[in-house]
C-alpha cells in the first residue's frame, strides 16, 4: 500500500542521479555515497510509491514507465527546490519570480520590446501576452495576469492600482492618394457618404470608445468593415479602400502603412484615449513603480521621435505623463 508520508529530496535525487548514470555503482560514485546506500534509496521510494522504478535486467538500467514519469517531474521539482533561495531572496528585493503581463497591441508593437527588456531583470521567467484589453482586464482579475498596459482602467473594481501612462487624440486617417480631408464634424460627414469606415473591432476598447465618440458628434456611419489590429486598420486605409478614426500610437504600428494615409485631427471636437498600467493592490507595489517609471522613460525618450518621422503633427497629439503617481 502506497505510504501518505513525503516524499524524501534526497532519494528523489539518488533516483535521478541513478537514472542519468544508468548505473547504481556510477551514481554512488557521483554523489559520493556507498552502492547499497544507493540501492536501499532506490528500494526505499519503490516501496512507498508501490511501484518499480528500474528494470534491472537489463544493463544498463533502464527506467519503468512509472520510472519515467518519476524522472520528469522529480527533475524538474530539485530544479525549483535549487533556485527556492533565490527566488525568496529576489522577492524580498522586489523580484518576481514568475512574472505574467498583457500589453495592449498598440504598445506591445512600439516600445513593448524595450520595456520587455527592462522587465526581464525584475523577474525569473517573464510570459507577455498581447490582444484586446478587456480580456486582459479580466485576467488580471482573475490573477491570471500580474500587470497588463491597457485602455480600460477598470474603475468599477477595487483593489487596483491605476497608473495613467499617456493620453492621445483622436484622429482620422484616409487614403493620402485620394486627396479628401476631414477637419471638422461636417466634413467627416462628407467622408462617411464618400468611402466606407474601417472600423476597430467591437469588443476592443478603442473600438467601443469611438463608436461612442461618433454618437456624441451625431455622425451616423453605417457598420460595414470591423477588424481587430491597428495595423490592420492602417493598411486597409493606406490601399484607399475606406477611411478610419485612430491615434497616433495606433498609426505608429501600422507605421509602414502611414506614409500612404493623412492624418487629420477635427478641429471642432474632443476626443482621446489614454493608456493605463495596472497591478493589483498592495502586491508587488515597488515592481509596479518600476515599470510605471520604466515606461514613462521609454515613451519620453522614443515615442515623440517615431511619431514625428511620420508626421511632425502627431506629436504634440500625444500627452505622456510626467510623474509616476497612481490615477485613482
Amino acid at each position: 500500500m502506497q505510504s501518505a508520508k513525503p516524499v524524501d529530496t534526497q532519494n528523489l535525487q539518488i533516483f535521478v542521479t541513478t537514472a542519468e548514470e544508468r548505473n547504481m555503482s556510477n551514481a554512488a560514485r557521483k554523489l559520493g555515497l556507498t552502492q547499497s546506500a544507493v540501492s536501499q534509496s532506490i528500494r526505499q521510494l519503490e516501496d512507498q510509491f508501490g511501484v518499480v522504478l528500474f528494470n534491472r535486467e537489463r544493463r544498463p538500467l533502464m527506467l519503468t514507465p512509472a520510472g519515467l514519469a518519476l524522472r520528469t517531474r522529480a527533475a524538474t521539482l530539485l530544479n525549483d527546490l535549487g533556485h527556492l533561495g533565490a527566488m525568496v531572496i529576489g522577492a524580498s528585493r522586489g523580484v518576481k519570480p514568475d512574472l505574467r503581463i498583457g500589453l495592449v497591441d498598440s504598445f506591445a508593437a512600439t516600445v513593448g520590446p524595450q520595456f520587455i527588456e527592462q522587465l526581464l531583470a525584475q523577474s525569473s521567467t517573464l510570459s507577455v501576452k498581447t490582444g484586446l484589453s478587456p480580456f486582459h482586464g479580466e485576467a488580471l482579475i482573475a490573477r491570471d495576469l500580474d500587470l497588463i498596459v491597457t485602455s480600460e482602467p477598470l474603475i468599477d473594481f477595487d483593489n487596483i492600482t491605476r497608473y495613467r501612462l499617456l493620453s492621445e487624440k483622436f484622429i482620422v486617417i484616409t487614403p493620402r492618394a485620394r486627396g479628401l480631408v476631414a477637419r471638422n464634424i461636417p466634413e467627416l460627414k462628407r467622408l462617411s457618404d464618400t468611402l466606407p469606415m474601417v472600423r476597430f473591432n467591437r469588443q476592443s476598447h478603442l473600438g467601443s470608445q469611438i463608436e461612442r465618440f461618433l454618437r456624441r458628434i451625431d455622425v451616423r456611419v453605417p457598420f460595414k468593415l470591423e477588424t481587430d489590429r491597428a495595423d490592420t486598420v492602417t493598411s486597409i486605409v493606406a490601399a484607399g479602400v475606406g477611411w478610419a478614426i485612430t491615434t497616433p500610437l495606433c498609426l505608429l504600428q501600422g507605421a509602414e502603412y502611414s506614409k500612404k494615409v493623412k492624418a487629420h485631427l477635427l478641429s471642432d471636437s474632443q476626443s482621446d484615449r489614454s493608456l493605463y498600467l495596472l497591478g493589483r493592490r498592495d502586491e508587488y507595489d515597488q515592481l509596479i513603480r518600476h515599470c510605471v517609471t520604466v515606461t514613462r522613460e521609454l515613451l519620453m525618450s522614443t515615442l515623440h521621435q517615431r511619431l514625428n518621422m511620420i508626421d511632425t503633427n502627431l506629436q504634440r497629439l500625444v500627452d505622456i505623463e510626467a510623474d509616476a503617481h497612481a490615477a485613482e
